[in-house]
């Protein structure tokens, strides 16, 4: 792990951050650049420097990524998530977001139902071909 306390949190260069996610470094800078992670700063030879809330939040992205969403939609549910950890957010503002987030828990099941669908699917066809390959043997 790289050195690391800058204001009391540990920072990361984007190999390890790329190695904790399990996603490549081209997919981090990726994300990056179309605007859903930041940098914690940069080394002095200008490495991006990334810490934890980095990390979870590509966890998320990348739990979405396998969902199908956009990174248009990624970006409006971290969006809301991001406002919804400011404390100083007004009780009518908080019960927005908070129903704001029920609709994303309904699209994310409604994308989970989706999946699996297509998995019993691919489940039936692989039967059908171990039953083509054990009849023509």
């Amino acid at each position: 792990m790289l050195g690391g306390q800058a204001a009391g949190a540990t920072r990361y260069q984007i190999g390890e951050v790329a190695e904790r996610v399990g996603l490549s470094l081209r997919t981090v800078r990726y994300y990056e650049e179309a605007g859903l992670l930041t940098t914690a700063g940069r080394t002095p030879g200008g490495f991006r420097l990334y810490g934890d809330a980095a990390i979870d939040r590509l966890l998320v992205i990348k739990k979405m990524k396998s969902l199908g969403f956009t990174l248009e939609e990624m970006r409006s549910l971290l969006s809301v998530r991001d406002e919804l950890a400011d404390t100083a957010l007004s009780d009518a503002r908080r019960g927005e977001l908070r129903e704001l987030l029920r609709t994303w828990v309904v699209l994310a099941e409604e994308k989970l139902a989706t999946l699996r669908a297509q998995a019993g699917v691919a489940e039936d066809f692989v039967i059908g071909l171990h039953g083509d390959a054990d009849r023509s043997t």
